[in-house]
């Protein structure tokens, strides 16, 4: 439901107001940036801090500035290119994601949320992005950050629950200007407010836009206990850990690695076959002859 305390128009005109002051100038949100440009960024962006994903995504872009080109490419060129992105698995589903577009879509990045629901690696929070940021249609757009503006400001919560598609995006539908133009900048709003000022840990209710109309401020901060996901096992030492260091150690040469090079790079035998393992299986490396690996 909106807010209680102001309508729907006031609601978004506060925070499309503070967006227009005060949003970050970020490559995907400049005038022109092409649509395959925001496809990419939110591939990147996927679990990848935006300062780190700048810099990559100008690298792939000039590489590959359109589908078609990065079609065309090996998918071991994509896995190289990623580098410390992280979780590169992301990789290999942008390739199939470009040779998709290319052989269904004649190229185009589709503008339609069910055709681009139908792209490898694209699931529903990508597909509705790029349908909006890309194209301007009016539809919800939820985040982490956005779930918290939400939960906070609107229903008094410290901080969002379990992702729930079925109750996140009517909340924000709810919000939405009904204007196109406006339901961008109010979704793209939303996402920079909970980025930088209704952090998780550290919100800054001083500076935030809202700050007058929080439901969470205005019943003076009550704790309210979130059941959240068990956090990721630390990354030294772990399988992650050790996955990594195979693929970058496959990065750095162009020609197949024999089984005893990448075995001396983990210490534990073990880990060493489940790792080498578990990325064959996700089709990061593949066997080129016996005992002789490289990237796809």
């Amino acid at each position: 439901m909106p807010p209680t305390r102001v309508n729907r128009e006031q609601f978004a005109a506060l925070v499309t107001g503070w967006f227009a002051r005060h949003a970050r100038d970020l490559p995907w949100r400049r005038p022109g940036f092409p649509p395959w440009g925001t496809l990419v960024s939110e591939f990147m962006l996927q679990q990848t801090p935006v300062v780190r994903v700048v810099p990559r995504l100008d690298e792939w872009l000039t590489r590959w500035p359109a589908p078609a080109d990065l079609a065309a490419a090996a998918p071991g060129d994509a896995v190289r290119a990623w580098e410390s992105l992280g979780y590169p698995r992301r990789a290999l589903n942008l390739h199939a994601c470009a040779v998709a577009i290319t052989e269904r879509f004649d190229g185009a990045v589709p503008s339609d949320v069910d055709a681009l629901l139908t792209l490898p690696g694209v699931g529903d929070y990508t597909a509705r992005a790029v349908a909006v940021f890309a194209f301007g249609v009016r539809a919800p757009v939820v985040d982490t950050n956005v779930r918290r503006v939400i939960a906070r400001a609107v229903d008094g919560h410290p901080d969002a629950s379990t992702p729930n598609a079925k109750r996140d995006l009517p909340a924000m539908t709810a919000l939405l200007p009904a204007d196109d133009d406006a339901a961008a900048r109010f979704n793209a709003g939303m996402m920079e407010l909970g980025a930088l000022i209704c952090t998780a840990r550290s919100p800054k209710c001083d500076l935030c836009p809202l700050a007058d109309v929080c439901a969470w401020r205005s019943a003076g901060y009550p704790e309210i206990e979130i059941v959240r996901k068990p956090r990721q096992k630390k990354y030294e030492g772990s399988d992650r850990q050790a996955r990594g260091a195979l693929l970058k150690r496959l990065r750095t040469d162009a020609h197949p690695v024999p089984r005893a090079e990448l075995a001396a790079l983990v210490a534990d035998p073990a880990q060493f076959d489940r790792a080498l393992t578990g990325l064959i299986q996700d089709g990061l490396v593949v066997t080129t002859a016996h005992d002789l690996f490289a990237l796809p």
